[in-house]
């Protein structure tokens, strides 16, 4: 009875190892394959259309972050 349930294990453990390899193997074909590239925003273009090579850095402002020390001394 040990040798069966021995031989059935290990038929079924290197099933699920084989159909593991293979569906990991289609999963990645298709995301490498078949996904969308993400979408680059405008900034990352020249005038020619070609992504600019260089760091593109991106600022905000937010309203009263910077308070000007002159106009607080005034009031």
């Amino acid at each position: 009875m040990l040798a069966v349930s021995l031989v059935f294990g290990s038929f079924l453990t290197f099933l699920f190892l084989v159909v593991g390899i293979i569906g990991g193997w289609v999963a990645r074909e298709y995301l490498m394959n078949y996904q969308d590239a993400p979408r680059l925003h405008p900034e990352f273009f020249d005038e020619h259309g070609n992504v600019v090579p260089d760091e593109v850095l991106a600022l905000r402002f937010e309203e009263g972050f910077f308070t000007d020390e002159s106009e607080e001394e005034e009031d």
